[in-house]
């Protein structure tokens, strides 16, 4: 597959843009991010979800019982145009106490400019 040109930094500009609305708590700008049938991982729940209003729906309802806070901390292109986000992942629950420190790899198919689907992955 050719990747175009620039291709790499535009997705790394897109992903800070969608971790940065998620961690402020932003659903419609990060959701605007997002193809209309992107498919997304339940990843505290299990399956995925499909479609921005059930990304919304989601996302409510995890931010209810949990704070998480997602810091991307390096892009990695892959061959096949995907693009693996290593990041370090701290969630709290309601009242501040830790509940997880750790390390995930998210991997993103971008179509036309907009997450097209994320997956939890190792990370790279």
């Amino acid at each position: 597959m050719m990747i175009r040109a620039g291709a790499a930094s535009a997705d790394i500009a897109l992903l800070h843009s969608a971790y940065a609305a998620f961690n402020a708590r932003d659903i419609d700008a990060a959701l605007a991010l997002m193809t209309p049938d992107v498919s997304w991982p339940k990843a505290f729940k299990g399956g995925f979800v499909h479609g921005i209003e059930e990304v919304r729906a989601y996302w409510t309802e995890q931010w209810r019982e949990i704070n998480p806070h997602v810091e991307p901390l390096a892009f990695h292109q892959q061959d096949d145009g995907d693009m693996v986000v290593e990041v370090r992942q701290v969630v709290r629950d309601l009242a501040g106490a830790l509940l997880a420190d750790a390390s995930a790899g998210h991997r993103f198919t971008i179509k036309d400019g907009r997450i097209q689907r994320m997956e939890i992955c190792p990370p790279a």
